[in-house]
């Protein structure tokens, strides 16, 4: 495994200590580490504007990335440059912004969804479920905590998802039981964790453990799907227990559509685009899916109806039509 730069390691600290969600920290560090190699390895506070605008142009120029995939390599150097190095970047950077289009989103049918959810082990088939039945990303799936499940109003919270937005979403009926035995084995790891002294409770961020002192200790505020062991806080080095790590779950999501015979690529976020897709095939209004995806734009949504329009749903071939 590649060794991080001391300055990359001290960037990933200040982002640990402002709670930063690992995910985040690694996708910055990569594009801040790619800015740095571009410029032949040249410290970043001896660049700026100019530097930065040249390494974005490349990107598109060269590498030929999407939109959203400039954009977030931006966000990483505006990061850096305001809150590392305390240097903002222009507001008016000159480059050439991507004008690839974005992919239509792989969307498997219903029959193809209930082969997936038959072949996938129990240990991954409630997380599945939550993702095609609730419309939720991987990270919002694992980051749920106990109290994040309403059974009394059958709707789940999420919190600081996406752009750190909040939301609740739909809550099928169906998986109340499956829920309401997790909640069980999460009460039990608690109780083993108690009994640990090493235990300093599950995390918490840092606003929240200092508002509600002794929660990281109760039930509500644990990790609804928790890892099998113990670790340290990458922080603190403090003891805690986690949730499970999300590669688990794309792994299972693969294996099992391939047991399942389905030929389309699936990745978790697959379910994802299903759950958008099937609701507006029923007939749902597109800002209620809007509301429950948690898009800021209405045009994020409307990608699921361009799926529907060039499919079955939109024109109707003229070969139908000799038949």
């Amino acid at each position: 495994m590649q060794t991080r730069s001391p300055f990359l390691n001290s960037i990933a600290d200040f982002m640990y200590s402002r709670q930063y969600a690992k995910k985040s920290i690694e996708t910055y560090l990569f594009w801040i580490a790619e800015f740095i190699h571009f410029h032949d390895k040249r410290h970043p506070v001896t660049m700026g504007n100019t530097e930065v605008e040249a390494f974005l142009d490349y990107l598109v120029l060269t590498k030929n990335v999407a939109a959203r995939t400039q954009m977030t390599a931006l966000n990483a150097l505006s990061f850096l440059y305001k809150h590392v190095l305390k240097n903002e970047l222009s507001l008016n950077l000159c480059f050439v912004k991507s004008s690839r289009q974005q992919k239509l989103p792989v969307v498997l049918t219903q029959e193809e969804v209930k082969k997936l959810m038959t072949k996938l082990h129990k240990r991954h088939l409630l997380v599945a479920s939550l993702l095609y039945g609730s419309g939720l990303r991987l990270m919002e799936a694992m980051k749920l905590r106990v109290q994040d499940i309403d059974f009394d109003y059958k709707c789940i919270r999420i919190w600081n998802g996406k752009g750190n937005k909040h939301r609740v979403v739909t809550l099928a009926q169906e998986l109340v039981p499956a829920l309401r035995n997790q909640i069980i084995q999460v009460d039990e790891y608690l109780k083993l964790d108690l009994d640990n002294e090493q235990y300093a409770g599950v995390w918490l961020p840092h606003r929240l453990s200092k508002k509600y002192p002794g929660a990281n200790k109760t039930l509500h505020w644990h990790f609804l799907f928790p890892s099998h062991k113990l670790s340290a806080d990458p922080e603190t080095g403090e003891i805690r227990r986690h949730h499970i790590d999300h590669s688990g779950i794309r792994k299972a999501v693969k294996a099992a559509s391939i047991n399942a015979g389905i030929t389309k690529p699936v990745t978790p976020h697959t379910l994802r685009h299903s759950f958008a897709t099937h609701l507006l095939q029923s007939g749902a209004d597109i800002r209620t899916v809007q509301s429950q995806l948690g898009h800021t734009d209405v045009r994020t949504t409307q990608i699921y109806t361009h799926v529907l329009q060039q499919g079955a749903n939109g024109v109707v071939s003229p070969l139908s039509k000799l038949y």
